[in-house]
């Protein structure tokens, strides 16, 4: 399994986690792969401790992060983008009372009057510029835009810190943008994969961006979760994959026990890719949360970053209670990939990277065994 930039990067897989999660992230990196530690919504305070905690579990093991930083979104066109006060005054009256009214429905609990729910998700560069800064303090060996190409001053901090600039993609047009950038690495992310996600499905794509960005170095992501698709990737030109979902049910995870327990029983058709949580399309488990967005006899979603603005307090009031309210049970989701529904069991990272590695051996013997027209 051993690939190009898996040396270059002193990793012994070429298997990159996105999580976020520390214990996940620490944890593969510590089992030869990456992991990458996703910090949107992190506050900078709150971030200093987290990837200290880190860089404490994993010594001299390289790891990485993961940043949204998507190019259009609502106050995108003023510099600096929206304050909260503004952002605020966008959001309908009629959305606020149909959250209300779907809360209210699954007779959801408050929250305590002490909870705090202002913290949300920050979008554009001005408004992570602080969080971008801090993250080059710290020994990070990667750095990731899951949305939009990375401006050219983060590009030169990389250069400056000596590390390596990947994006997200998820059409060729993208891939190119990325590339034009100046990123090091291009994640072609399929239809199938959990969060943001395009329309195009992983094996078409790969290639696709394979060829057009040559030579620059392809992960491949969506709907990878075992050995044999590893295989798969790196055949088609890949030289990594980039694997979100199938931490998610592994005992290090820090997933809600309902939703774990959903995940678990998920098919992989119990997905949707929906614009219910962040304003953007993003795949995730299918819930009474997400129906409800779809129904047409509803409002839409808001753009981001209204729609995370106007959910926040109601999918803390979700989560703080799914354990024993219902209803609140009922609309429990969070963002995963078609890959669920091969995810049955509760393992260690550690188990599912031997896993994935015996995967791929016993994949590639097979296939030799072919080559030689032997019996497999």
């Amino acid at each position: 399994m051993n690939t190009r930039l898996a040396r270059d990067l002193g990793l012994e897989f070429p298997i990159f986690a996105f999580t976020h999660c520390r214990d996940v992230a620490a944890a593969v990196s510590k089992a030869g792969g990456m992991g990458v530690f996703g910090v949107a919504a992190h506050s900078a305070e709150g971030l200093r401790a987290e990837l200290e905690w880190i860089e404490k579990e994993v010594g001299d093991k390289p790891y990485g992060v993961d940043l949204l930083l998507p190019t259009r979104f609502v106050g995108s066109d003023k510099k600096g983008g929206l304050n909260d006060a503004e952002l605020d005054a966008k959001i309908p009256e009629t959305h606020r009372r149909f959250v209300k009214n779907l809360l209210d429905e699954f007779e959801v609990p408050p929250l305590p009057p002490d909870v705090d729910t202002s913290g949300t998700l920050g979008v554009g560069y001005e408004r992570q510029k602080d969080v971008i800064e801090l993250l080059f303090q710290h020994d990070i060996s990667l750095i990731a835009s899951a949305l939009g190409p990375p401006p050219a001053w983060m590009i030169d901090m990389s250069r400056d810190k000596g590390v390596k600039v990947a994006a997200l993609a998820g059409t060729v047009e993208h891939a190119k943008r990325h590339v034009e950038a100046g990123v090091d690495i291009v994640v072609a992310q399929g239809y199938e994969a959990g969060g943001h996600t395009g329309q195009i499905a992983t094996m078409v794509l790969v290639p696709e961006v394979v060829d057009a960005v040559d030579p620059i170095p392809v992960l491949a992501a969506g709907g990878i979760g075992s050995g044999r698709q590893i295989t798969a990737a790196l055949a088609l030109g890949a030289q990594g994959v980039w694997l979100g979902s199938l931490w998610l049910t592994t005992e290090e995870a820090e997933t809600h026990p309902v939703v774990k327990e959903k995940f678990l029983k998920a098919s992989s058709s119990d997905t949707i890719r929906s614009r219910s949580l962040t304003g953007k399309p993003a795949r995730q488990l299918r819930s009474a949360w997400t129906d409800a967005w779809e129904d047409p006899s509803n409002p839409d979603p808001l753009p981001m970053p209204l729609q995370p603005r106007l959910v926040r307090e109601a999918q803390a009031r979700i989560s703080r209670t799914a354990h024993k309210s219902k209803g609140a049970a009922q609309l429990s989701n969070y963002f995963v990939g078609q890959i669920v529904g091969s995810m049955n069991h509760t393992k260690s990272v550690r188990t599912v990277m031997e896993e994935l590695a015996v995967g791929y051996a016993d994949t590639m013997e097979r296939l030799d065994e072919w080559a030689r027209g032997e019996e497999a």
